[in-house]
């Protein structure tokens, strides 16, 4: 067809790459569009497509290192980037440029046939909206506007209403749904994995075949969203061809991530296990990494995504060039050059090519590759009530590592550890959960899960990493545009301590009873005491320095000798208060407001004295 399709992730942090996107890029690559992927500042972006129309406007390639400084011009109309331009300045080649700056003051960007924008997690709302409304600029009158994913199918009538555009709701799980003569089911597709190499961001998970082979969950938890994203259970969705397809354009792939929400829940789970095993992820399973070199010149050769491998290949060559001494250096750069090898943008598939004979055996003394362990994650872990020792034995025979099972809540405490038990009896010693919190449960109720894991570690010999998990009303009128809602058992104040915590450990718990106890206490009274400790006090503890003691006795009025201890003198205060005082100074830090206009309200001394431990700064 030779439409021009721009495919866009709003710029949010994202540890995973968008499968969606990626299916997409699939589907318009068949249909012989020319597919285009960006994640990034859409200004910079919108800069970028019109010095690539400069460039080609005028065919000078010996203008191909100034691009940066074109860019520049382009998008803050500064002369100081064309002033380092040789013979630029009031030039045929100014006079050009100069419409491209008009172009982009104005708006007037270089135009698709489609845009395709995937919306992630309702609290990324303000981000995802303000993509969405400027990647208009990007299509044509008559282009088509596709937005999808998450937000899209949580809340439709909103984006609506803050887009102008109808969403796609649900998946691309039929034949037709974007083109009505064609069969294919994008939801089926192999993943383009070519256009993350379009991009500067990098995915903190890659390396790895995504997939699926099963979709939805028998369960229908309340606070969970995949009843509404995946409506109807699929036992089975094969996964060998994919894998096949994705290995003979892309290389192999380290790791399999499969987001299945409850893989146990398939009557064809042993038929799963044993295809992943055909997979190559069997016990012990290792592979040779590929020359991602040749994959990339192989690509180009064939003419796929040539935008992508251009990009990639330059990006060779910048790692290349650290690798050599600087004479090497130099020498390489100066032969880049000539080629006009060192921006993508500027960048030929013939001159690449050409170049291959030079840079090939540089590469393959540089980088030498090792064989390495490979690992399947069932990413979206697996349901603690459905296990049986018979499936864990199962499950033992591929190559899982983490093993994850959700621990939401604590009534499920039995199941749980009766699943982690049968995890250990079979071989598997490297687990992982997700610790739901702020939902219906009480805060203590985090501790005891937490210390369960705790527990089993050194019960079991096995590692147990824990992710505590703050729930989000993601389709609330309230809070789908924040992450502020707070359960109906916790407070501001104690969601804050469980992320001051969190902060210092990266977000997980793993084994160790003195670190877990120093963190969040030995016992359920030490961990009250945590929660309701000023913020400043649980990130250091007891490190504080004399330059601190001095300046709270100058602002309190206090003595506060080499030897107090802050977290002891605030305690002691806290524990002084009375029970009518307590409830007027609990009410205030649950609020976790401590400006002076925030409890200068407050007339008890004693309160107030309390109060004022929490507003020592953590920095």
């Amino acid at each position: 067809m030779n439409r021009r399709v721009l495919l866009i992730e709003p710029d949010y942090k994202n540890k995973y790459p968008p499968m969606g996107l990626m299916k997409l890029a699939t589907y318009y690559r068949r249909l012989e569009d020319d597919v285009r992927f960006f994640k990034g500042n859409l200004k910079e972006f919108a800069a970028r497509l019109l010095c690539e129309e400069f460039f080609d406007e005028v065919g000078d390639t010996s203008l191909g290192k100034h691009f940066p400084k074109l860019i520049e011009h382009i998008k803050t109309g500064k002369y100081a980037p064309l002033d380092a331009i040789p013979d630029f300045r009031n030039s045929e080649l100014e006079r050009k440029i100069k419409v491209y700056r008009l172009r982009y003051k104005a708006e007037d960007f270089p135009k698709f046939d489609i845009v395709g924008i995937t919306t992630l997690f309702t609290f990324y709302w303000s981000k995802t909206v303000d993509t969405i409304n400027f990647a208009k600029n990007f299509c044509k009158h008559d282009g088509r506007m596709l937005v999808g994913g998450i937000s899209s199918t949580i809340l439709p009538d909103e984006i609506i209403k803050e887009t102008g555009i109808d969403p796609h709701k649900g998946l691309l799980n039929a034949p037709g749904i974007l083109d009505n003569d064609n069969k294919d089911i994008i939801d089926e597709l192999p993943l383009d994995y070519s256009i993350l190499d379009e991009i500067d961001y990098k995915y903190p998970a890659n390396n790895a075949y995504f997939g699926y082979m099963t979709r939805g969950c028998v369960n229908k938890c309340e606070f969970c969203a995949v009843p509404r994203l995946e409506p109807d259970y699929r036992d089975y969705i094969a996964l060998k061809q994919q894998i096949k397809e994705t290995e003979e354009r892309f290389g192999a792939q380290k790791d399999l991530l499969l987001m299945d929400n409850n893989v146990f829940a398939s009557k064809f789970f042993d038929g799963i296990i044993d295809e992943i095993k055909e997979c190559g992820f069997a016990k012990d399973a290792t592979y040779m990494p590929p020359s991602e070199y040749s994959l990339a010149i192989d690509n180009l050769k064939a003419n796929y995504n040539i935008r992508a491998y251009r990009k990639k290949m330059i990006g060779i060559y910048d790692r290349l060039s650290k690798k050599m001494s600087e004479e090497d250096a130099g020498d390489f750069y100066r032969k880049r050059e000539k080629l006009n090898l060192l921006y993508a943008e500027v960048a030929t598939k013939d001159n690449i090519l050409a170049f291959d004979d030079i840079v090939r055996p540089l590469y393959d003394k540089a980088f030498r590759n090792m064989k390495r362990a490979r690992y399947i994650d069932f990413n979206q872990g697996v349901d603690a009530r459905l296990v049986t020792d018979a499936k864990m034995a199962k499950l033992s025979e591929i190559n899982i590592r983490p093993l994850r099972i959700a621990f939401d809540h604590y009534s499920m405490n039995k199941v749980y550890i009766k699943a982690i038990k049968s995890a250990a009896k079979h071989g598997i010693t490297d687990l992982s959960n997700y610790l739901l919190y702020n939902y219906q449960d009480k805060p203590e109720e985090l501790y005891y899960r937490m210390r369960i894991n705790i527990d089993l570690c050194e019960e079991l010999g096995v590692t147990i990493y824990s992710f505590p998990m703050k729930y989000h009303p993601i389709d609330d009128p309230n809070y789908y545009r924040n992450r502020d809602y707070v359960g109906k058992n916790w407070n501001r104040k104690f969601i804050r301590a469980i992320q001051a915590v969190l902060n210092a450990t990266k977000g997980k718990i793993g084994r160790g009873k003195a670190f877990f106890e120093e963190a969040f206490g030995k016992d359920i009274d030490e961990y009250n005491k945590i929660l309701w400790m000023p913020e400043a006090f649980i990130i250091y503890r007891r490190k504080y320095d004399e330059e601190l003691r001095t300046r709270l006795a100058d602002r309190y009025q206090s003595h506060y000798d080499d030897e107090s201890n802050l977290v002891n003198e605030w305690w002691d205060k806290f524990n002084a208060l009375d029970e009518k005082q307590l409830q007027v100074a609990k009410d205030i830090i649950a609020s976790n407001r401590f400006a002076y206009e925030d409890i200068e309200h407050c007339r008890d001394k004693f309160v107030r004295e309390v109060l004022e431990y929490y507003r020592i700064k953590r920095d």
